[in-house]
């Protein structure tokens, strides 16, 4: 049985989880900064439990199951949508992707939704973030965890998944084990920090919008909680246009630990679905690096991988740039400085 790592990137804290034969291995949460400061220490930490056949690393937006190894410039913009010399977002997650790329470790970049065939083409339409590819791994972890709970397979899960974090806000739905759908941090509710979905006339009376600014404008500073709860409780509601019937609505994130965010998502979900915080399996590393785990044992072959077949993870392709018409391709090509 294998031995893997996944890695959540997040805006406050870098999470890690590690499996051997499906137990818990390794268990650790560092500061974003302090992560990216010393990549060389973050890359011993992934071996500190012994060489891992697989490591579902930071991916960003997401590739197509790229190894790091053989990933190009290009892949790495399109993974994290920055252009050369952009110091917006999280500064420095590049830079941590190449040193795991020249570790020699078997690192693979794993996809975002928009990166799934099992969301039809008709959603993606002029959409780029429908979920990261970390909001892939969270939702790995709902559907595992769902299916062990209620006996089933996870072709048989179903669920909306709310994930609120220290940043952003998004929703997955979940169909038949399969993500059939997506609300991603900068295309859906207000997060914690972020904006969420901007107003076209606000971007147009902004003259720019820069990767900072997707960063900020959110309900936490504000102290916001009715706009935050109320924009987590319409992207459910939205959701189950895709998924009609959900099993469970999911809850998971950072934001949830704010005073009355959590009280006030399961009143207002009440008659919709029974609602539940997902916890998983590991007591530190958040839920989406639990998730990554999952995924990395699935494509290694390990316990999870009829899940990883379920969610037709290896069919995977394409870029984040597929399905635009409001602009060309060759226009977000040269604002990521792609020729």
């Amino acid at each position: 049985m294998p031995r893997v790592v996944g890695v959540d990137p997040g805006t406050v804290s870098i999470d890690v989880c590690g499996l051997e034969d499906g137990e818990l291995t390794l268990d650790r949460s560092l500061p974003t900064g302090e992560a990216l400061a010393d990549p060389a220490a973050f890359v011993r930490l992934l071996q500190s439990p012994g060489p891992p056949d697989l490591v579902a690393g930071p991916s960003g937006y997401g590739l197509p199951l790229v190894r790091a190894a053989a990933a190009s410039d290009e892949d790495m913009r399109l993974a994290y949508l920055a252009a050369p010399g952009e110091t917006g977002g999280i500064g420095g997650l590049r830079d941590l992707a190449g040193a795991l790329a020249r570790s020699g470790l078997p690192v693979v970049f794993t996809p975002g939704v928009i990166h799934l065939d099992t969301v039809p083409d008709h959603r993606k339409l002029n959409r780029v973030d429908m979920g990261t590819a970390d909001k892939v791994a969270a939702a790995a972890l709902g559907i595992a965890d769902q299916a062990q709970r209620f006996g089933c397979t996870p072709a048989e899960t179903s669920f909306v998944l709310l994930e609120l974090g220290g940043a952003f806000s998004a929703a997955l739905a979940v169909q038949g084990g399969r993500i059939v759908d997506g609300l991603g941090g900068t295309s859906g509710p207000i997060g914690w920090r972020a904006a969420g979905a901007l107003d076209g006339e606000v971007a147009y009376l902004a003259g720019e919008v820069t990767k900072a600014m997707l960063f900020r404008g959110g309900a936490g500073p504000l102290r916001a909680i009715d706009a935050f709860v109320e924009g987590a409780l319409k992207a459910v509601r939205a959701l189950m246009v895709s998924v009609p019937a959900p099993r469970e609505v999911l809850l998971s994130g950072r934001a949830l630990t704010e005073p009355g965010v959590r009280e006030g998502l399961e009143t207002g979900l009440e008659g919709v679905a029974p609602v539940r915080q997902l916890q998983g399996f590991a007591r530190i590393a958040k839920t989406a690096a639990q998730g990554a785990a999952i995924l990395a044992d699935g494509l290694a072959g390990g316990r999870w991988r009829l899940l990883v077949d379920t969610m037709r993870l290896r069919a995977a392709h394409g870029t984040v740039l597929d399905h635009l018409s409001l602009i060309t391709m060759a226009t977000a090509r040269r604002r990521l400085g792609l020729g």
